[in-house]
């Protein structure tokens, strides 16, 4: 073995020890931005992470409605007015519930609900109401929470791409789109984007020589394991499917987001990468200008120009700051009506209430409130094509920098603490 190759075990020795230097994502950009030189030995661990919109998810929950005999089986399921598929087991005349719900699944009573936001009341442990239409044509409904679920499990489909796209609408028409909070305004107004640039975890390993089926990440605060590739992954755009036990998943890292094409899903994920080889520490070194960020066309996502990541998460605000004395009480508060994690309130007389641990710092209040009362600095994305060069304002982000910066921080803590274990995969992923 070269002096610039380490193996897991080694690397898991040392932690042992109390000797292994394990720094977050963000440390080490910071270090590379002030100009210091980062070698092979200065670092055994690097702690990534992100959150967003992860529209592939989906959760497997089990649990007992009524005594044994009181029903055949369940032939359509509600939770919290939310569509649940029933099955795969239908638990014949044992009065227990064996569902899968999509984390996208809208609620058939309110539009800005999801799966989403079921998925972080179950964590709160809310009492969660479950309709229930029997294979007889009988209808009955009653209460459930966490506690009393036997199973209750998130798995991805599509988790943790490899950062993503920034978009933008260059036809006059606004559009309803999944990756805007309003109507995507046109003519190049404005722009939107996913990822978080330096820190996601497949950016600092793109190759996948330290994640693989098996590997031991969070998911959402939790322990959880990645499954394998996710859908639609390819070569340059990779992503992973995993899965975690929602029993003890922190609510503070998950909901759901209200888009103009209706309510989504979010997820975090943190992710070690041990340092085994060069290789790998040559990419985590990349700090936002080295990471490109594609322009897409929100509607059909088709390529228009590129950029970097510097361009959203440099010399910007990484959380959004309120001023209640700033409120102008407005008759109807645009923030309260727009706002896509319902992180805002607002009493006439009164000023709006502001929800930090709901709020995902996405942005979309500070051009919707009328008397600018919050405040953040979300970044312009540089766009430069044949025909036009400009600067596009961003006015919403779809990925909380801040939340993973904390995520990665919680999951070095846990690793020098012994409280997780650096492990190779069980098996390696071929892209």
């Amino acid at each position: 073995m070269s002096d610039k190759e380490r193996t897991y075990q080694e690397i898991q020795r040392k932690i042992d020890n109390g000797k292994a230097v394990v720094l977050t994502a963000d440390e080490i950009c910071n270090r590379v931005r002030s100009g210091e030189k980062i070698n092979f030995e200065d670092v055994d661990v690097v702690t990534t992470a992100t959150r967003g919109i992860m529209s592939g998810t989906y959760a497997v929950f089990s649990f007992k409605v009524a005594e044994p005999n009181s029903f055949i089986k369940a032939s359509r399921v509600w939770l919290n007015n939310v569509p649940a598929q029933v099955g795969p087991c239908p638990n014949e005349r044992l009065g227990v519930l064996d569902l899968i719900v999509h984390g996208t699944a809208h609620s058939k009573t309110n539009p800005n609900y999801g799966g989403g936001h079921l998925f972080r009341e179950i964590v709160e442990g809310k009492p969660i109401t479950v309709e229930i239409e029997t294979v007889e044509g009988h209808w009955f409904s009653t209460h459930t929470n966490i506690k009393d679920m036997q199973y209750a499990k998130l798995f991805g489909t599509r988790h943790a791409f490899r950062n993503y796209l920034a978009f933008v609408n260059p036809v006059n028409e606004s559009l309803p789109s999944i990756f805007h909070a309003a109507e995507f305004r046109g003519n190049l107004s404005e722009a939107t984007f996913c990822g978080c640039g330096e820190l996601n975890p497949i950016e600092n390993d793109p190759d996948l020589q330290t994640i693989g089926i098996g590997t031991r990440v969070m998911i959402n605060g939790n322990y959880g394991y990645v499954s394998g590739l996710g859908t639609r992954s390819s070569p340059g755009k990779p992503n992973l499917g995993g899965f975690s036990d929602m029993h003890e998943m922190i609510p503070e890292y998950m909901g759901g987001f209200v888009t103009s094409a209706g309510p989504e899903i979010i997820n975090t994920w943190a992710v070690p990468i041990p340092v085994i080889n060069q290789d790998i520490l040559d990419n985590i070194v990349k700090i936002n200008s080295d990471i490109e960020l594609k322009v897409v066309d929100v509607s059909g996502r088709l390529p228009l120009c590129k950029t970097n990541y510097a361009d959203v998460w440099s010399n910007v605000d990484e959380e959004v700051t309120y001023q209640p004395s700033e409120c102008i009480d407005c008759r109807v508060c645009e923030v309260e009506r727009t706002c896509p994690m319902g992180a805002v309130t607002h009493k006439r007389g009164e000023s709006a209430a502001h929800n930090p641990i709901l709020c995902f710092n996405c942005g979309l209040c500070t051009t919707n409130c009328a008397g600018n009362a919050f405040s953040a600095a979300l970044g312009n994305i540089d766009y430069c094509t044949a025909e036009t060069e400009k600067g596009i304002p961003v006015v919403v982000r779809q990925s909380d920098r801040l939340r993973a910066l904390k995520a990665a921080d919680e999951l070095k803590t846990k690793i020098i603490s012994g409280k997780f274990k650096i492990s190779e995969p069980v098996e390696y992923i071929n892209l």
